[in-house]
């Protein structure tokens, strides 16, 4: 059973420091154990500026079970399925511990964001891509970035104003839109079906 209590606490933790650290862990409904996280790109990196949101689900063992995390956001990494989003990091498997929180594994991707393991890759092509052609690796990841994980706030009030206007609650909207990384057209789909 997911010790809900401790997953209240590591939320209220997380929002404590939103402003500085700019990772955040919401619920996505009234069911704790499905969770967003949500990291901003490491700065030097070609993911700087972006925004990626990532799929948590607590199995009911943890804190003594890793949870499961995988990208919404697509990106391009040696570590990160550019086809699933699945990611290849050792604390999300056999080195989990029970003193690790959300935060500390949403921190560790990050990190992963920065410094890519390609002779471990989730995703072979981008791992050859980039030990073969580095500077199309930045290039590909930088173009990714600015096309699935940037936003203009502009952008999403327009997407907003679209699907208020086909008649779905404007409140509903917003939160679609969160959980699909602004993707327009993910959201109507997810909005439609209920």
């Amino acid at each position: 059973m997911v010790d809900f209590a401790r997953v209240q606490k590591e939320l209220h933790e997380c929002s404590r420091d939103v402003e500085s650290s700019g990772i955040k862990v919401t619920p996505k409904s009234d069911n704790i154990a499905r969770l967003t996280g949500t990291i901003p790109g490491p700065v030097g990196t070609p993911y700087e500026g972006g925004t990626f949101q990532i799929d948590i689900s607590l199995p009911d063992g943890y804190p003594f079970e890793p949870p499961k995390m995988q990208f919404v956001t697509k990106v391009w990494h040696p570590n990160i399925s550019s086809q699933s989003g699945a990611i290849c990091l050792d604390i999300l498997k056999d080195q989990w511990s029970p003193a690790f929180t959300l935060k500390t594994a949403l921190v560790s991707i990050q990190a992963l964001l920065s410094a890519p393991q390609p002779d471990d890759p989730q995703d072979a092509v981008v791992a050859q891509q980039y030990l073969k052609d580095y500077q199309t690796f930045v290039g590909t990841a930088r173009y990714w970035t600015e096309n699935f994980a940037k936003s203009s706030s502009l952008g999403i009030e327009e997407k907003v104003q679209k699907l208020v206007e086909m008649g779905f609650p404007e409140a509903l909207v917003r939160t679609t839109l969160e959980a699909v990384g602004g993707d327009e057209n993910l959201a109507l789909e997810k909005l439609c079906s209920g």
